[in-house]
Formats: structure tokens, C-alpha cells, sequence
């Protein structure tokens, strides 16, 4: 089997397929540590300098050991980057035979069932709201995945996204009429049958918190996770299992919030915050 040290020499694959290709002494090694924790499902944290090429680091140990990979990256923009043009340049390099699949939050895809309810009640706000839901029915009905990303014609902060896409609250689930067509199911559909899925940080956090609570889960069971942007980590965490306390005015007595004791003498008055067990 190639070794990834083989991959990246100078007359191995990547060489013959990328123009201009050179060899990267960090890379290699990033290359090999990968190789070794996905072999001895450890944990590896590794930090790489501008240059080094850490996609293709962690690309090809991925795909050469075989297995279910998830890798979320910390936006939706190097999300699309990884999974349309630098996973299938080391795929094909590699002429490794992995299926991969690009996965997004729910309110990424167009819902089949809202867009044609928003159509027919046809309230719109202003004309250029209009012209974006023609333009995302007219999408609808050509795409394969419903994924907005791919319809740059319509920009993200249109309101008429509201209106064409589905949230948690608002999916019918099984009860959808168009539940065979649903674009979201789709794409969870691909993502469990793919070898390699590209996921974001949200919705890997998401689906966390989902199995945490027991109601549903959002990714596949799988081999390895690959986290890019690791760095973004914690900020994104805290937003699904973080706490956040403002003052309040209280009336007298104490209170327990989430294991901290909030405790007040003076009617009326901001409470002193007691951090300790409770």
C-alpha cells in the first residue's frame, strides 16, 4: 500500500498530477504524524505555519487508511473549497476509490415544500425579494443538492432564503409532502453511504448536542474526525453548550442557576454572583 511519505515525493503522485508541485519537509512530517494517530486512533494537535500545505497533510493519510472520515472545517467557505476542488485533486491524484459528500445545517438547502407555500401565498416585501424567489424556484427545479451556496445570483442575506428554506421548527419531518425530494435528506443520505464527509464546525457541535440530548443525530458514525481551523473550536462550542448570566433584579432570597449561586441581601438590588459548587 502507499505510505504518505511516498505520496509526497518527487516523483510519487501528487508530483505527476499537480503542476509546479513541490516537496515540503513539514509536510511529509504532518503527513506521517497524522498517519500514525489515525492508525492508533490517538489524538493529534498539530500546528503548521502559512505554506506548509496542511490540507494536503491531512488529506492524504485520510484518504489512504481507508475508513469513514469526517472533516468539518471552521467556515462554509473552506468547507466548499475542501470538498470542490482540493478533495478531489488529492482523490484523484491518489486514484484512491472514496465516495465523499459535502454536508451543511438544514437552513443551507432549499425546502421544496416552503418554496412553493411562499410562491403561492405571494407576500413579498420589496421587488427584489420577488426576483430572488423566481430565481431560487427556477434552482429548485435544475439542482441536484438545493445547496444555496451554488446560487451566487441570490445573495446569502436575502430575506427570500427565509422563506425557500426549512428550520428545525418549522420541517414537517416524515409529514412533508415532498419529503422524497427534500434536499436535506438527500444529503444526509449521501453522507452516510460516503467514505469521506466535509461537515463544518456548527454542524458537527450541533449534531453534539442533539445526541447529548437524545433526539436526533445530524452525522454518521465513522472512523476519524479531522477538525481544520481547530483553533475556532472553543468560540463555536460555547455558542451549543455555553451559559451566559446578565444581572437581573431580584426580589429577595436565593437562586440556583446552573450551578452557580446567585445570592442577594438588599431588595431590589444587582446580586453579588458566588461562584461555587450547588
Amino acid at each position: 500500500m502507499l505510505k504518505p511519505v511516498d505520496a509526497f515525493s518527487a516523483d510519487g503522485p501528487l508530483a505527476r498530477a499537480i503542476a509546479g508541485y513541490r516537496v515540503r519537509p513539514q509536510q511529509v512530517e504532518m503527513a506521517e504524524r497524522v498517519a500514525a494517530a489515525l492508525a492508533a486512533n490517538s489524538v493529534l494537535v498539530a500546528e503548521a505555519g502559512t505554506g506548509t500545505g496542511k490540507t494536503f497533510a491531512y488529506l492524504v493519510p485520510a484518504l489512504l487508511a481507508g475508513g469513514k472520515v469526517i472533516i468539518s472545517t471552521g467556515t462554509k467557505t473552506l468547507q466548499d473549497q475542501l470538498y470542490q476542488r482540493d478533495l478531489p485533486t488529492v482523490r484523484d491524484a491518489l486514484r484512491v476509490p472514496a465516495t465523499t459528500a459535502l454536508l451543511k445545517g438544514r437552513a443551507n438547502y432549499v425546502c421544496h415544500y416552503h418554496l412553493e407555500r411562499t410562491l403561492g401565498d405571494g407576500r413579498f416585501l420589496d421587488r427584489d425579494e420577488v426576483a430572488h424567489i423566481h430565481r431560487i424556484a427556477r434552482f429548485a427545479a435544475i439542482s441536484n443538492s438545493g445547496d444555496k451556496g451554488e446560487l451566487a445570483t441570490v445573495p446569502e442575506n436575502s430575506g427570500a432564503w427565509t422563506l425557500a428554506t426549512s428550520t428545525r421548527d418549522n420541517c414537517l419531518g416524515q409529514e412533508c409532502p415532498r419529503i422524497k425530494d427534500c434536499f436535506v435528506m438527500k444529503a444526509r443520505r449521501e453522507a452516510l453511504a460516503a467514505d469521506v464527509v466535509v461537515v463544518n464546525h456548527h454542524l458537527f457541535f450541533a449534531d453534539v448536542m442533539l445526541r447529548d440530548e437524545g433526539t436526533a443525530e445530524l452525522l454518521p458514525a465513522c472512523n476519524a474526525v479531522i477538525f481544520d481551523e481547530a483553533h475556532q473550536l472553543p468560540e463555536t462550542a460555547t455558542l451549543f453548550f455555553g451559559e451566559s448570566l446578565a444581572p437581573v433584579q431580584l426580589l429577595g432570597g436565593v437562586f440556583v442557576i446552573g450551578g452557580v449561586i446567585l445570592a442577594q441581601t438588599t431588595p431590589g438590588a444587582t446580586p453579588d454572583v458566588v461562584v461555587e459548587e450547588a
